[in-house]
């Protein structure tokens, strides 16, 4: 797997849905398939890409993390005012920081080699620890989760 780049973010301000949720109660399908038909309520979006966000309790340790760790889950787009938040949704402030941004190539169910890599091999040996921010995968218009040609952007936070 390549290495990520480092890229710094100023504060943004999303709008979506969330759930709570664990591996093994994985509702991050039903979640974008409420949220994916109503997208276009939301005005003042900035760009096309879309936020699947993972926010974790305070003092989350990715060392303790198992398929029983709940979390909350977003399905986001970022836009630029709050104005108007539809019924239903949520406005949430995704601070700024530091991020090591990774490529994963093909379909989400083949993630857990990207996550291996990222928590078990590259931060690790790094110079970098984890944030207790959030992190997140920004999705491309138009992006298919079973696409085997399929890529996403993920955005791990550190310090």
């Amino acid at each position: 797997m390549t290495p990520p780049s480092i890229t710094e973010i100023p504060e943004c301000k999303l709008i979506g849905m969330h759930t709570d949720l664990s591996l093994i109660d994985n509702k991050t399908q039903s979640l974008w398939q409420q949220f994916m038909p109503r997208r276009q309520e939301v005005h003042q979006r900035v760009g096309q890409s879309f936020y699947s966000m993972q926010v974790y309790a305070p003092g989350f340790s990715m060392q303790n993390f198992t398929p029983h760790t709940v979390f909350t889950k977003w399905a986001a787009v970022e836009v630029s005012s709050f104005e108007n938040v539809p019924k239903g949704m949520h406005a949430f402030t995704l601070p700024s920081g530091k991020y090591a941004v990774f490529i994963h190539k093909g379909p989400a169910s083949a993630f857990k080699p990207t996550f291996d890599y990222i928590f078990g091999e590259w931060l690790p040996k790094s110079a970098y620890t984890l944030d207790q921010r959030p992190h997140f995968e920004l999705l491309p218009e138009g992006y298919v989760p079973t696409d085997p040609n399929a890529e996403e952007e993920v955005w791990i936070p550190i310090t």
